[in-house]
């Protein structure tokens, strides 16, 4: 029996397993293409009758050991990178939903996620009906259509820091008979893995905590292996029934419990093409060896920032769930017990104006388009990454016009508090 490891050596040891004379180091395998002796053995792999690597669009050597490190970490079966985290939420939903049919989401997401779910996926004729994840299992029940097939949320909702009750959606989900797919990017498997609380589908944007010093971009898709299609045939046809392009080939019959995961490749990456160049998975690699130590960091300085933010009587509100009072706390102890992530959200009194005049005189951390790297950065989501919704759909996806997301980084945090000090001095 193969011993289990802890999360910690799985970020160091785990995907690349080098043989003797190979490099210790995972390699980049920058090349497009593969060399094969005979044309049967080609032919197979088109097939999918063998497995193998011929073009880097839909496997490489590289990829592959980044994406099993990630499925360890998550207790998945599988998993594929892609190019960014919008593509891994665009083929986790593509991969079971077309023209036709209907899927629910949390209201509380990231906004990019927002629009691709409300206005892009509706012109593939992919409809969404968004609900409040807070809402009682029989409101969010009434959502779900007889062509519904899925339910998505976050974890930790982007930038408004709900926290997801994971077994609640879970059991809704399946007993509508449809997946639950999870955004696992704030907590990464390191404090939170969905599958241990009924989810079936964890993406990840690895561009955030994962590569962790925001130089690559990326995206991830693991597959728990539990869903059991089969049972839902009619409702799956796409993974229950033959593909005309791959001769017939049924993924349920051929892959087992992989059979999601290998369609998303086979079928999706094949066809869309949203890779993650080898280069970037070599980067996020670097990144996951680290992942472990940097995520005990980021929540140690978050907590101790929302701490002191609290303690301000210029600060109109804040969410951490960390803090004890928050509206998330109990939930946050149940799925999170050793830590969430190091973003705060917060708003100052005076509104809107004085939460910028504050982010514009923070000399330590950046205003900057991005979350959850070693670097402390700030940034305004209504006048940012959320301008694109009106006020009501603000508000829906949790985000206040005067809130400021904090992303505390992994620097020392008495400057961190410093640089916050300075900047509220500078606001009033």
């Amino acid at each position: 029996m193969e011993r289990k490891l802890s999360s910690e050596t799985i970020c160091v040891q785990a995907g690349w397993k080098p043989k003797k004379g190979e490099p210790r180091v995972l390699p980049i395998y920058q090349s497009t293409t593969f060399k094969y002796d005979t044309s049967e053995e080609m032919g197979k792999l088109f097939d999918l009758e063998e497995s193998g690597y011929f073009y880097t669009r839909l496997q490489n050597p590289t990829n592959d050991a980044v994406a099993s490190k990630i499925a360890e970490l998550e207790g998945g079966v599988g998993a594929m990178l892609t190019s960014s985290g919008q593509a891994a939420s665009f083929y986790a939903i593509f991969n079971i939903c077309s023209a036709g049919d209907h899927f629910v989401s949390a209201s509380a997401i990231y906004g990019g996620t927002f629009n691709l779910f409300a206005v892009t996926l509706k012109k593939l004729g992919i409809e969404v009906s968004f609900v409040d994840q807070d809402a009682t299992n029989e409101e969010i029940a009434a959502a779900f259509r007889p062509n519904t097939k899925a339910l998505f949320a976050e974890t930790i909702a982007n930038p408004g820091l709900s926290v997801l009750d994971i077994e609640k959606f879970a059991s809704i989900a399946h007993s509508q008979g449809v997946p639950l797919i999870v955004d696992n990017t704030f907590p990464t498997p390191i404090n939170c893995r969905p599958f241990e609380w009924g989810a079936d589908i964890v993406i990840h944007s690895t561009t955030k905590y994962m590569d962790g010093h925001a130089s690559s971009v990326g995206g991830a898709i693991v597959d728990s292996g539990n869903f059991d299609w089969n049972a839902y045939k009619d409702k799956f046809p796409g993974l229950t029934e033959p593909d005309p392009s791959y001769h017939g080939l049924t993924y349920t019959e051929s892959f087992g419990k992989m059979a999601y995961i290998t369609k998303a490749t086979v079928q999706l990456m094949r066809d869309l093409g949203s890779i993650q160049s080898p280069q970037n998975s070599f980067l996020i690699n670097i990144g996951l060896e680290t992942l472990h130590l940097r995520m005990a960091r980021h929540c140690e300085n978050a907590q101790k920032v929302a701490e002191h933010l609290q303690k301000d009587e210029r600060v109109a509100w804040i969410h951490y769930c960390g803090l004890k009072g928050d509206k998330y706390y109990e939930t946050a102890e149940k799925y999170l017990p050793n830590g969430s992530c190091g973003v705060i959200t917060f708003g100052l009194k005076g509104g809107r104006d004085n939460s910028i005049r504050f982010m514009d005189n923070l000399e330590l951390a950046a205003i900057v388009t991005h979350v959850a790297d070693a670097r402390t950065s700030v940034l305004h989501p209504a006048s940012h990454t959320h301008r694109q919704l009106s006020d009501e759909q603000l508000i829906a996806a949790g985000v206040a016009p005067d809130l400021i997301r904090f992303s505390v980084g992994i620097e020392n945090v008495n400057d961190i508090i410093a640089d916050i000090d300075q900047a509220l001095a500078k606001a009033y």
